[in-house]
């Protein structure tokens, strides 16, 4: 696959993610029975999985030992484990409500920043 087809795809799984997102935490708000169907708990798993694999994908393929030669490309990735982690944390049923919403806008700080991080090419893309 060439770099521009992965670079599509990642751009495209990550407005995915985010979209996703917030469309669940809506229906969590609203506490919609559609948080309970078998495609709203297994799609973000697989977006997420794509999200990274495609990450991992356009850094090799654009940057041979991206990791080594570009750390903005090491930040992006710790950034989106971290974005998943605060993901994981906002479902969870067994977190309080306090807990939830602070994992809420960590995540959503957390995107961001790696929006500006791709966008700037650096650690500290401010």
């Amino acid at each position: 696959m060439s770099y521009i087809a992965l670079k599509h795809l990642h751009t495209t799984v990550v407005t995915l993610s985010l979209v996703f997102f917030l469309a669940r935490s809506g229906w969590m708000v609203m506490n919609s029975s559609l948080l309970q169907r078998t495609w709203v708990r297994v799609l973000p798993h697989v977006v997420n999985t794509v999200l990274l694999l495609s990450a991992l994908s356009v850094a090799w393929v654009g940057w041979n030992y991206p990791m080594v030669n570009h750390p903005w490309i090491t930040a992006k990735v710790v950034a989106l484990v971290l974005y998943i982690i605060f993901g994981v944390i906002v479902f969870k049923r067994d977190r309080s409500v306090g807990v939830r919403v602070a994992a809420f806008v960590g995540a959503l700080a957390v995107y961001g920043y790696m929006v500006l991080v791709a966008l700037n090419k650096a650690v500290v893309p401010f």
